[in-house]
């Protein structure tokens, strides 16, 4: 199964074109106040020079991709959380490398939804907007979000690495899978755990020793410095007017971290997220408030699905999502 990520992803949603629009059973009626909300904040989204994203995993559920803990925290009756670490890799490549592979099945099996299709028509109609995304499923690549405005601060499972101490070996966006074929039986939910020899799993083309390795961040890692230094210049440059906080609580680190800078600067924050908690909630207003009447507001919140929130807020930027029918139909044959 090989997925080329703008053949796959570049073309059920367009923007701004007389073809299907795409249903919203979410947004079809809005209160007043979620009216007076949205209107609010669109109103000071036009008036915004400079934006960042941090996206987080509630956009992939999305996209019908469980979290990384999965049912139970998980896999085939092994912690999830205890695969995910240098030693893991080091004890038994066999089993956290089929633990990956199955995640890349999975990841390659979703497909992008409107949101990260939405980020990435604002990334190419706004040259100083960056997205900071916490999720490693490829899918704002695959939406065919420009690269030099998206930074993946926990790495991606399409990344590879050379273990090598003497090998500096990485290679970005490879979405052959399986890697070899005899990882493909981790593909199988159903398969039994079968250890693979060392012979069997991914090698490093250019040392032809060393084992290769998911490019991702695992516990116990510092995250990538070059994409935190990256987010870090982006926000020093100048004033940031917006951090969106989407499928993620603003609340919670690395997100406050980065929230609590922009309002730093004088930024606003808007958060899109399946739930929102009372620490998250918005400003008080009137029902009736005027979309001009956005001054002393510091925070909206939009509580529910990101990706049906998400393209509608981005509206007065980058119009209206549309829906080319038969094309999704077309693409989901490829995996």
């Amino acid at each position: 199964m090989t997925v080329d990520p703008v053949s796959r992803s570049a073309v059920p949603y367009q923007f701004d074109n007389h073809v299907f629009p795409t249903p919203s059973t979410q947004l079809e009626t809005l209160t007043p106040s979620a009216a007076a909300n949205l209107a609010t904040f669109q109103a000071y989204l036009r008036s915004s020079k400079r934006i960042l994203a941090l996206v987080g995993a509630g956009l992939s559920a999305s996209s019908g991709l469980p979290t990384f803990r999965g049912a139970g925290g998980l896999w085939r009756n092994h912690d999830a959380m205890e695969l995910a670490t240098p030693e893991a890799f080091s004890n038994d490549p066999s089993l956290v490398w089929q633990f990956y592979s199955a995640r890349r099945a999975a990841a390659l099996r979703a497909m992008p939804n409107k949101a990260h299709y939405a980020l990435a028509e604002l990334a190419k109609r706004m040259p100083e907007f960056l997205t900071l995304t916490q999720n490693v499923d490829g899918l704002s690549t695959r939406a065919n979000h420009l690269p030099n405005q998206l930074l993946h601060l926990h790495g991606s499972l399409f990344s590879l690495k050379c273990t090598s101490f003497y090998c500096d070996f990485q290679e970005d966006n490879h979405f052959t899978h399986p890697l070899t074929p005899e990882l493909a039986i981790a593909s199988e939910i159903s398969a039994p755990y079968t250890h693979i020899p060392q012979s069997g799993l991914p090698h490093c083309p250019k040392c032809h020793t060393g084992l290769l390795r998911p490019g991702v961040v695992w516990f116990g890692e510092a995250l990538p410095w070059r994409v935190v230094k990256a987010a870090d210049d982006f926000i020093s440059a100048g004033k940031v007017d917006l951090i969106l906080v989407i499928g993620t609580s603003g609340t919670v680190y690395p997100a406050a971290g980065y929230v609590d800078r922009i309002r730093m600067q004088g930024g606003k924050v808007a958060v899109f997220n399946i739930d929102i908690d009372d620490s998250e909630s918005e400003d008080d207003f009137p029902e009736m408030e005027s979309e001009r009447s956005y001054a002393n507001r510091t925070k909206w919140t939009f509580e529910g699905d990101a990706a049906e929130w998400v393209p509608v807020a981005l509206e007065p930027i980058i119009g209206r999502s549309r829906f080319r029918r038969g094309v999704a139909e077309r693409d989901s044959t490829l995996v």
